[in-house]
């Protein structure tokens, strides 16, 4: 019996399942969920009213396009009476959602990997293991006190 058969899927389910990058995987996915509501509060509760601010209060939500024809105020109501809308506004919001989440993480990683710097210890330099013969001058060993190219006595 091979080993696959000897433990069968469930051995082989927790194989897959405690391989570090699936655990890692799955940790990015739930802190990245948590995180995409702190960047939708921070687009929806700060930016996008700063941004309605500069534009005289035009809310992107509420640009549409009624594809039927159709006269609504608000896209709330087209969809309420099923019109056919093009509801670009809201696309336009994910847009800018995105982009900030972007550099959000952007700025995030760099400060991750400045932090990770800084903590590290520079590494000595490591001793040679070569010197070059000064009559031939081939590599050798640091060692060497004959060289073994033109066999000159070397000083220590």
């Amino acid at each position: 019996m091979s080993d696959n058969k000897k433990g069968g899927i469930t051995s082989e389910f927790k194989k897959f399942i405690m391989r570090g990058n699936v655990i890692d995987l799955a940790v990015g996915v739930i802190i990245g969920g948590a995180f995409q509501k702190i960047v939708n509060s921070l687009v929806n509760d700060i930016i996008m009213p700063v941004i309605s601010l500069i534009t005289k209060g035009v809310d992107f939500t509420n640009w549409f396009v009624m594809l039927d024809g159709g006269d609504y105020d608000t896209l709330a109501q087209a969809q309420e009476a099923g019109a056919a809308v093009l509801s670009y506004g809201n696309f336009i919001s994910n847009v800018i959602n995105f982009l900030i989440m972007a550099v959000v993480i952007f700025l995030l990683v760099k400060a991750i990997n400045r932090v990770n710097e800084i903590g590290k210890k520079p590494q000595p330099a490591a001793a040679p293991t070569t010197k070059n013969c000064p009559y031939c001058k081939s590599s050798i060993n640091i060692e060497a006190t004959k060289c073994p190219n033109c066999t000159s006595e070397l000083n220590q």
